[in-house]
């Protein structure tokens, strides 16, 4: 049984332009995340999709209509990849968190898979929701190729098993918005064969 997922961060919001934590909190493109967005279906028009699903925020779906549009497919939901939970740090900027909760900030930092946001969800919970919508996508596409777009923390939990990589290492990854990257997962072994491509927004970001 195999699968070939390409899985893309959704593209920029004005919270990310502001380094504000999202979470749950269900923000749009903004008008360079939507430019971003077409880049990316355009780079992933010519692969073989068979199936394009999105987190259910709306941020993923815009991001995902664009991916899907060249193939003649709809965007399908998974509640699974939906972003963590950050509870009340959501719509503080990564400084107003900080200063809000230090000690509290600097264990999710060092150890972010013992520590999580006030009211919010901690990460080995995000895991399993995460690593129980990958079996389904590897039970539903036996050797077909789909594009996934998730979220910053839940496409780091994917890259993460595709490396062999435990929980605490998730900030050793750094995942952009829309950025592409690809992994194929087989009974025995996944490869990852590329990680966070960023060219197809090369002209996006010349003309910022």
């Amino acid at each position: 049984m195999g699968l070939r997922l390409f899985i893309l961060r959704h593209a920029e919001t004005a919270w990310n332009r502001e380094r504000r934590y999202q979470g749950w909190t269900d923000t749009g493109l903004s008008d360079a995340g939507r430019t971003q967005a077409e880049a990316a279906g355009r780079a992933l028009a010519g692969a073989s999709l068979q199936a394009v699903y999105a987190s259910p925020l709306r941020r993923a779906q815009e991001t995902a209509a664009a991916i899907a549009a060249p193939h003649g497919l709809s965007v399908r939901v998974e509640e699974a990849f939906k972003e963590m939970g950050f509870g009340g740090w959501e719509g503080l900027t990564v400084e107003e968190a900080r200063a809000q909760e230090p000690a509290l900030y600097r264990t999710w930092l060092e150890t972010p898979h013992l520590a999580g946001p006030p009211g919010g969800e901690r990460l080995p919970d995000v895991k399993r929701r995460v690593m129980a919508g990958l079996e389904r996508l590897r039970e539903g596409h036996d050797e077909e190729s789909i594009c996934l777009v998730a979220h910053g923390i839940t496409a780091r939990i994917l890259i993460l098993e595709a490396l062999g990589l435990p929980l605490p290492r998730i900030w050793s990854l750094h995942v952009s918005s829309a950025g592409i990257s690809e992994l194929e997962f087989r009974p025995d072994w996944t490869a990852l064969h590329r990680m966070n491509t960023l060219v197809h927004l090369d002209a996006v970001l010349a003309g910022r």
